[in-house]
C-alpha cells in the first residue's frame, strides 16, 4: 500500500507539471502513476486531498535537497546566488510550476489553500533562518520584519516563475535588482561603526515618523 500511495503522490506531481491544475483529474493522475483510478479515492478520498498531500510530499523532498546549501549561506548576496540557482534548477525540473499551479488552484478552490501555504511555508522556514543569521549585526536587523521578508522572498521566487513566462528580461532585471539591494546592505556593513550608527538613527527616525 505504501508503494502505491507514493506512486500516486509522484503521479500527481508529474500531472501538475505537465497538465497543470486543470488537467489533474483522478484518471490523469492514475495514468501517470500506472495504477487503477479507484486507488486515488481508496488512499486519499478525493483528488483535492491527493493534490494537497502531493504538494506537501514534493516540498519536503525538494527543501531537503537544499537544506545544507541554505545552512552554508553567510550573506544576503550568497542567499540571492542560491536563490538564482534554486530558481533555475527547480524551474527546469518543473517543481516551481507545481507550486504556481497549486497557488492558482487555491484561488478557485479554498480546500487547496492550507496545503499550498504549508508547502510554501517549508521554503519560508529555510529562508527565514538564513535571514536571521545574515542580518544579525547589520543596520537593518532591528528594523526589518524578518518573517515578513522571508515570506516576500519565497513568494517572489514563485511569482517569478509566472512572470518569466511572459517577460523573461523583466524577470532577470528583478533578480538583478535584488542583488543590487544585497550589495547595498553589504556596503553599509563595510563602512564601519560610525556609518552604521548614523544609518540606524535615520532608520529609527523614519520608522517613528511613519507610525
Amino acid at each position: 500500500m505504501g508503494d502505491t500511495r507514493t506512486r500516486l503522490l509522484e503521479g500527481a506531481l508529474r500531472t501538475l507539471r505537465t497538465q497543470g491544475i486543470a488537467g489533474a483529474s483522478a484518471r490523469a493522475v492514475a495514468t501517470a502513476a500506472g495504477v487503477n483510478q479507484a486507488l486515488v479515492f481508496y488512499h486519499f478520498g478525493t483528488v483535492d486531498d491527493l493534490l494537497a498531500a502531493a504538494l506537501r510530499y514534493g516540498s519536503e523532498q525538494r527543501v531537503a535537497v537544499y537544506r545544507d546549501r541554505f545552512a552554508a549561506v553567510t550573506s544576503l548576496r550568497e542567499l540571492l546566488d542560491l536563490g538564482r540557482s534554486l530558481h533555475a534548477e527547480e524551474r527546469e525540473a518543473g517543481n516551481l510550476a507545481v507550486l504556481a499551479q497549486m497557488l492558482a488552484g487555491s484561488q478557485m478552490d479554498g480546500r487547496l489553500a492550507p496545503a499550498t501555504a504549508a508547502g510554501l511555508g517549508m521554503w519560508v522556514t529555510e529562508i527565514e533562518e538564513v535571514l536571521l543569521r545574515v542580518l544579525t549585526g547589520t543596520p537593518l536587523a532591528e528594523f526589518v520584519d524578518v518573517a515578513g521578508l522571508a515570506r516576500a522572498t519565497a513568494a517572489a521566487f514563485v511569482g517569478l516563475e509566472l512572470y518569466e513566462g511572459v517577460d523573461e528580461d523583466g524577470a532577470k532585471r528583478a533578480f538583478d535588482s535584488l542583488e543590487q539591494l544585497a550589495g547595498l546592505v553589504a556596503a553599509l556593513d563595510d563602512m564601519g561603526p560610525l556609518v552604521r550608527r548614523t544609518v540606524r538613527a535615520r532608520l529609527r527616525k523614519a520608522n517613528s515618523t511613519e507610525k
